[in-house]
């Protein structure tokens, strides 16, 4: 039997999934497929931007205060940006994640890398015209160079204040708290930048599984009386090994946790600089829960967003309680590292993090 050779290349179908994609592609697709934004004109667009950029700055002291976290960092300013740069930078952070044709690039991939690049763009156009802000951790901001940016979509943001027929200085500053205090959060705590990266690296590597091994598995569990999620995230548990699933968990707790902690802040900070906070918040909050048709509901289960929303709702009632219990101060101990990051079974109990924790 004769020895591989150990300096070859691993072939292309041996690379996570992220690898095999062209992202220069899935930019290119994603750019061109993408719906326009809200009819405005350039002055009304300008302003919005102008305005945006002074928000996100003016947010950054009441987020720190509320936290107590960041104090003394240079306060960084945001990238605000159209559809298009968002989906730019979108690939770019993915590429830089999860590796495969950076845009922008000469070459790309082969054939299969330029279908998912194909794949990809449709998925990045679709989401262009729903994520109003963003802190991407994971990208470098371009003008320092350091790690991390925040980035809002100025025609996303136009279009819901539209919708929502709300106040516009208003609402952009209420956005702006809440990506803010994710920037505040990796700030202020490094640590969540890689801790993230190497759950993404377990979940994204190639597991060695067959194909026939991978069905015997996914067989046994649907055989087996062991608890399943619903929806998606059952899906990803009945697809993914049991490791690469307990770092899946990983992430959507600290997900949770992020999303649900920005949310708390947004609301105690809103009262003291948003005098129409409360009609925004009941008006946004309706907007999250209205009904949608079988087609949009299928794309939210697809993309996630349903999880997304959940989120949000759980991790804000843990924040809520343990701060409420405790004060933010001793809540903070939170960020301590991976050993303080709340469980499963303590998102709906906060009692139990509490006790283990504190």
């Amino acid at each position: 039997m004769s020895t591989p050779d150990a300096s070859a290349a691993p072939s292309p179908d041996a690379r996570p999934p992220g690898a095999q994609i062209d992202w220069g592609v899935a930019a290119g697709i994603g750019r061109r497929i993408a719906r326009p934004g809200p009819l405005t004109t350039r002055y009304t667009l300008e302003a919005a931007r102008s305005e945006l950029a002074s928000a996100a700055v003016a947010a950054e002291a009441p987020v720190r205060e509320v936290t107590g976290l960041a104090d003394g960092l240079p306060v960084p300013t945001a990238s605000v940006l159209d559809r298009g740069q968002w989906i730019d930078a979108a690939a770019r952070s993915m590429s830089s994640m999860l590796g495969g044709g950076q845009p922008g690039s000469p070459g790309g991939l082969n054939l299969a890398g330029r279908l998912g690049g194909v794949q990809a763009g449709g998925l990045l156009a679709l989401l262009s015209g729903a994520i109003l802000g963003q802190y991407d951790p994971f990208s470098p901001d371009p003008r320092t160079g350091d790690d991390g940016v925040l980035m809002l979509v100025t025609p996303n943001i136009i279009a819901v204040e539209r919708s929502l027929k709300v106040v516009p200085s208003d609402f952009r500053l209420w956005v702006c708290l809440h990506e803010v205090t994710h920037r505040v959060q990796f700030s202020a705590n490094p640590w969540l930048r890689g801790y993230m990266l190497d759950n993404i690296a377990l979940i994204s590597a190639d597991n060695g599984e067959s194909g026939g091994e991978m069905v015997a598995r996914i067989s046994a569990a649907l055989k087996s009386e062991k608890p399943r999620e619903k929806g998606v995230l059952g899906a990803m548990q009945l697809l993914q090994t049991p490791e690469q699933y307990d770092a899946f968990t990983r992430l959507m707790m600290l997900g949770t946790l992020l999303e649900g902690h920005a949310d708390h802040v947004m609301d105690a900070v809103g009262p003291g600089h948003v005098p129409t906070v409360e009609r925004i918040r009941a008006a946004f909050d309706q907007r999250r829960k209205r009904p949608q048709n079988p087609l949009q509901k299928l794309l939210r289960s697809l993309i996630g967003m349903d999880a997304k929303l959940a989120q949000y709702i759980r991790g804000k009632a843990f924040t809520d309680e343990v701060v409420a219990t405790v004060g933010m101060a001793r809540f903070n101990a939170i960020w301590t590292g991976p050993d303080t990051m709340p469980l499963p079974e303590e998102i709906d109990e906060p009692r139990r993090w509490i006790d283990r924790v504190l």
